[in-house]
C-alpha cells in the first residue's frame, strides 16, 4: 500500500475505502478553522491588556478574520475544483498555520490583525475543500451521514475554542492559542496526503475569474460594512462600504447571468429549496453567534467564572449538537428535509426564548436548558440544509457548492454578532443608565461604565481598590479624627464599588433578556419564512439524476 493516496477519487471504479478516515481528517481540519474564532473570544481580555488594545482593535483582530474568510471562498472553491480540491486544502491549512506562528509572535495590535487575515485567507481555501471532498469521495447514499458528521463537528468547534483556550490560558500567554492551531494543521496535511485521494472537476472550463472577483469584492464589503456600522458608528467608511457592496452585488449578478460558464449560477436561487436552505443556514448561525457572544460575557463577567470553567460550562451545547445530528440522520429521511429543519429553527427559537427569562439573580443552571435546545436545533438543522446545497451542484462545482453553503453560515455568523451585539450594547448601556440614576459616583466613571460589561466591572474594581487604599491609610492615621474621616470615605467607596457591580450585573442581565427576545423574534419569523419557501417533497438532486459516463480524470494532487 502506497503511503501518499495518488489515485483520483474520480478513476476509482468503487466507493474509497478508507473514506471514512478521510472524514476524519476533514472534519479535523474544520475543527481548527471554526475554534480559531471562538477561542479568541475566551484570550481577548489577556490579548487586550497584554498589547493594550483599545476597543476597535480588539474587534479588528476578532473581525479581521472574518472579512478575508468570507469574501475569497466562493473563489478559492473554484480554483480548487479545476485544479485541486486536496491540493486547496493542503495550501489553505499551510496559511493558516503560517498566519498562526506569525500571530503568536507578533507584539503589536497592526500585526495580530494581519495575523489573523492570513489565517482568514487559509481558512477560505480549507472551508470548501472540505465539504467538496466530502461529495466527491462519498457515494450519494452515504453523503448526509457524511454530512451530519461534519455538520456535528462544526458545533463541537464552538463550545470547544473556549474549553481549549482556557486551558491553555491556565498557565500560558494568550500566544498559545494561536500556537495550538499549529501542530493540528501539521497533522491534517500529513492525513490530507496518507487518507484523502486527490479530486478535481473531470470537465471544468476557464474559471470565470471576473465574476470571482466581483464576488470578493461585494461579500467583503458587506462583510466589512456589518462589523464597522454597529460597533464604530455609521459614517463615511461604513456608508461607502455599503454603496460598494450594493455596486458589487448588482453587477455580480448581472455579469453572471449573461457569462455562459459563470463562478455562480445565481439562478439557482430561484430553486425554493436552493434558497430555503441557504436562508436557514444563514439565520441559524445569526441566532447562534449572536447567542454565543451574549452567552460566554455573561458566564465569565457577571457568574465570575474563568476562561476555562466558561468552556466547561458551554460542553452542554456541543453534546447536544451531536444527539440532534443522530436525531436528523434518522428523522430526515422518514420525515422530509420541511419538517426538520422547520423544527429544528423553532427549537432555535425556543431556546432564545428560554433566555429572556435571564436577570440577576439567574445561575449557571438557568442557561442549561436553553444550551441543549440550542444544540439539538443546530443538530436537527444545519445538516439537511448543507446536504441540499452541495447536492444542487454538479460534480465540476463542489467547491463552489461548499463555499455557497460556508458563505451563508460566516455572513449569517457576523451579522448575528453585529445585530445582537449592537442591541446588547444599546439596552446594557440604556439599563445601566437607569439603575445608577441618581447614585453619587462619579460621572466619568459611569460613562466610562456604559461601554461594555468588562468595563463597568473594571470601574466597579477601580472604586473599590481606591476603599481598600484609603482604609489602609486610615490604619496608619496620624489621630483619631483623621483614621475614622479616612474610614468613612473608603466605607463610601466600598458602597458604591458594590452598588456599581450590582448595577452592571443587573444591567447586563436586563441585556441579554432583551437581546434573546429580537434574536428570537428574527429567528422565529425566518422559521415562518423557510417553512414557506421549503418544498414538501426535496428535489431530486443533480447527482441523482442520470449522468453520462465519465471521462477519466488526469492524476495529480
Amino acid at each position: 500500500m502506497r503511503l501518499v493516496v495518488n489515485q483520483p477519487v474520480e478513476e476509482m471504479e468503487q466507493p474509497y475505502r478508507r473514506r471514512w478516515w478521510a472524514l476524519l481528517v476533514l472534519c479535523l481540519s474544520l475543527l481548527i478553522i471554526v475554534m480559531a474564532n471562538t477561542a479568541l473570544t475566551v484570550a481577548a481580555p489577556d490579548m487586550t491588556q497584554d498589547l493594550g488594545l483599545s476597543s476597535a482593535d480588539l474587534q479588528w483582530v476578532i473581525d479581521g478574520y472574518t472579512v478575508p474568510y468570507a469574501a475569497l471562498m466562493l473563489l478559492l472553491g473554484a480554483i480548487g475544483d479545476k485544479y485541486s480540491r486536496r491540493g486547496a486544502l493542503v495550501l489553505g491549512l499551510v496559511v493558516f498555520g503560517g498566519g498562526a506562528v506569525v500571530g503568536s509572535l507578533v507584539d503589536s495590535s497592526e500585526g495580530v490583525i494581519a495575523a489573523r487575515a492570513v489565517m482568514g485567507a487559509g481558512a477560505a481555501m480549507i472551508m470548501p475543500a472540505t465539504l467538496s471532498l466530502l461529495a466527491a469521495t462519498f457515494p450519494r447514499a452515504e453523503r448526509a451521514k457524511a454530512i451530519v458528521l461534519w455538520t456535528a463537528t462544526a458545533g463541537l468547534a464552538i463550545a470547544a475554542g473556549p474549553l481549549v483556550a482556557g486551558a491553555l490560558l491556565e498557565s500560558h500567554g494568550w500566544a498559545s492559542t494561536f500556537l495550538i492551531n499549529v501542530p493540528v494543521a501539521a497533522l491534517a496535511i500529513v492525513g490530507a496526503f496518507v487518507l484523502i485521494p486527490p479530486s478535481k472537476a473531470a470537465r471544468h472550463g476557464r474559471i470565470d475569474y471576473v465574476g470571482g472577483l466581483l464576488s470578493v469584492v461585494w461579500v467583503a464589503a458587506l462583510v466589512y460594512m456589518i462589523i464597522q456600522g454597529p460597533h464604530f458608528g455609521w459614517g463615511t467608511q461604513a456608508i461607502t462600504a455599503a454603496v460598494v457592496a450594493g455596486a458589487g452585488l448588482v453587477l455580480f449578478v448581472v455579469w453572471e447571468l449573461r457569462h455562459p460558464r459563470p463562478v455562480l449560477d445565481v439562478r439557482r436561487f430561484l430553486d425554493r429549496g436552493f434558497a430555503g436552505s441557504n436562508l436557514a443556514v444563514a439565520l441559524f448561525f445569526l441566532a447562534v453567534f449572536g447567542a454565543f457572544y451574549f452567552l460566554t460575557q455573561h458566564l465569565q463577567f457577571v457568574l465570575g467564572y474563568n476562561a476555562f470553567e466558561t468552556g466547561v460550562r458551554m460542553l452542554p451545547l456541543a453534546g447536544a449538537v451531536f444527539v440532534g445530528s443522530a436525531l436528523t440522520g434518522f428523522l430526515t429521511p422518514r420525515l422530509g428535509m420541511k419538517i426538520t429543519v422547520t423544527a429544528g429553527m423553532a427549537g432555535g427559537t425556543a431556546a432564545l426564548a428560554l433566555l429572556t427569562r435571564v436577570d440577576a439573580a439567574s445561575a449557571y443552571g438557568d442557561f442549561v436548558l436553553p444550551l441543549v435546545v440550542l444544540g439539538l436545533a443546530i443538530g436537527l438543522s444545519l445538516s439537511p440544509c448543507t446536504d441540499a446545497i452541495m447536492g444542487a451542484f454538479p460534480e465540476s462545482e463542489l467547491g463552489v457548492g461548499g463555499a455557497v453553503n460556508d458563505t451563508s453560515l460566516e455572513l449569517g455568523g457576523s451579522l448575528g454578532i453585529a445585530i445582537l451585539g449592537s442591541v446588547l450594547a444599546g439596552s446594557y448601556s440604556s439599563h445601566l443608565a437607569d439603575a445608577t440614576a441618581g447614585t453619587k459616583l462619579p460621572a466619568d466613571a459611569l460613562t466610562t461604565a456604559q461601554d461594555s460589561v468588562g468595563a463597568g466591572y473594571a470601574v466597579a474594581q477601580g472604586i473599590g481598590d481606591q476603599s481598600k487604599q484609603l482604609a489602609g491609610q486610615a490604619a496608619k492615621a496620624g489621630t483619631p479624627e483623621q483614621a475614622d474621616q479616612l474610614k468613612g470615605q473608603s466605607g463610601q467607596l466600598a458602597e458604591g464599588a458594590r452598588q456599581m457591580a450590582d448595577a452592571v450585573g443587573a444591567a447586563f442581565s436586563d441585556a441579554v433578556a432583551h437581546t434573546s427576545l429580537v434574536g428570537a423574534a428574527v429567528l422565529g419569523a425566518g422559521t415562518v419564512l423557510v417553512a414557506v419557501l421549503l418544498p414538501r417533497r426535496t428535489r431530486a438532486t443533480v447527482d441523482d439524476a442520470p449522468q453520462p459516463a465519465r471521462e477519466p480524470a488526469r492524476t495529480g494532487a
